[in-house]
C-alpha cells in the first residue's frame, strides 16, 4: 500500500455573493487539520468561483481529455492532481448548485477512481437533497461517494455571524476524513492502472509507469527485500542499497529513469536506467524476492 502523502481537494461550491459557503469551508479545514497531518493528508482549500468556469465551453467532449482553453486545462490539472474531493455545498431547490454541476461536467477521466465526500448547509434539509443529487452524477464519473457525511442546519450552526457547528459535527467531519483517507488509499491502485503514464504489465493485473520522488518509500521497502536476501547468502551487510535512506531514493529517483511494476499497489519490481549518447546503462534491477523466476 502506498505511503506517499493524499491530496485532498475541499471544494467550496456557491459562487454567491456573501455566502455561507467560504466560512463553512474555513470551519471544516480548521477543524480537520490535525487529523489530516495524523492520516498523512494535505488539505487544498479552493472556491468554485476562483476558477473562472463558465458554463461549459469545450467543443470536445470531456472524456478525450482534449482541452481548448486554459481555465479548463487548471481545472483539469487541479482535479487531476487530487485524491479525493470534500464538497462544501448548499441547497438549491432540491438539487446542488449550477457551479457545483458545471464543474463536474468539464471533466471525465481525471474524476476516475476518487472518494468524494459532502458537507452540505442548509435550513430545513440541512442540504441533504443537494447531496443525493449530488451523488447521482459523481458515480457517472466513476467518483465513488461516502456513506459519511455532515449536513449543518443553518439556523443550529451559527453564532451571531459566525459559523460554530456542534461538537457532534466536528465528530461527523472526522468520521468523514477517516473514511475518505482510508478509501482514497484502496482505490490508488485503480487510479494508476487508468493513468495516461501507465501501461499494461506482464502479470494479470499489473501495469508499469516511471517512479518519482513520492514513490521513494516503496522503493525503499522493495530494495531492503531483495538486497536483505542477498546480505544473508553472502553473509555480508556491505552492500549500498541496503543503506540507502528514503532521502537517498528520493534524490536518485529524480535523477534516474526508472520504471517500477505495480499489482494491487504493490510494488513488484523495478529497473533504473540512464542514457549516455547512444548507450543504455542498467544501473539498478530490483524484483521482489517472492516473484523471482516468473518472467
Amino acid at each position: 500500500m502506498t505511503t506517499k502523502r493524499l491530496r485532498i481537494l475541499v471544494l467550496v461550491c456557491s459562487t454567491r455573493p456573501n455566502a455561507l459557503g467560504p466560512a463553512v469551508g474555513q470551519w471544516l479545514t480548521d477543524t480537520l487539520a490535525p487529523g489530516a497531518e495524523l492520516l498523512g493528508a494535505d488539505l487544498v482549500p479552493l472556491t468554485i468561483g476562483d476558477l473562472g468556469l463558465p458554463f461549459l465551453d469545450e467543443e470536445e467532449h470531456p472524456s478525450s481529455g482534449v482541452h481548448q482553453h486554459e481555465h479548463t486545462r487548471r481545472w483539469s490539472r487541479i482535479v487531476d492532481e487530487a485524491d479525493g474531493f470534500v464538497f462544501v455545498t448548499p441547497e438549491y431547490n432540491y438539487g446542488m448548485p449550477a457551479t457545483l454541476k458545471n464543474a463536474l461536467d468539464y471533466l471525465s477521466p481525471e474524476w476516475a477512481w476518487k472518494p468524494a465526500g459532502f458537507v452540505s448547509y442548509g435550513h430545513t434539509s440541512a442540504g441533504t437533497r443537494a447531496v443525493q443529487h449530488a451523488k447521482q452524477v459523481v458515480t457517472t464519473l466513476r467518483l465513488v461517494p461516502l456513506g459519511a457525511t455532515v449536513a449543518l442546519r443553518i439556523a443550529d450552526s451559527m453564532r451571531g455571524d459566525r459559523v460554530a457547528p456542534e461538537a457532534r459535527h466536528a465528530e461527523a467531519a472526522e468520521g468523514l476524513l477517516a473514511e475518505l483517507v482510508r478509501l482514497a488509499r484502496a482505490l490508488t491502485p485503480m487510479r494508476e492502472r487508468e493513468h495516461a503514464a501507465s501501461v499494461a504489465g506482464p502479470l494479470p493485473g499489473s501495469y508499469a509507469r516511471r517512479l518519482g520522488p513520492d514513490d521513494a518509500a516503496e522503493v525503499t521497502v522493495l530494495q531492503r527485500c531483495c538486497w536483505m536476501e542477498e546480505a544473508i547468502v553472502n553473509d555480508t551487510l556491505a552492500i549500498p542499497a541496503l543503506h540507502e535512506s528514503p532521502a537517498d531514493i528520493r534524490a536518485w529517483l529524480a535523477d534516474w529513469h526508472t520504471t517500477g511494476l505495480w499489482r494491487d499497489g504493490r510494488l513488484l519490481g523495478m529497473v533504473r536506467t540512464r542514457r549516455t549518447g547512444t548507450d543504455l546503462h542498467v544501473g539498478r534491477l530490483a524484483v521482489a524476492p517472492d516473484l523471482r523466476g516468473q518472467g
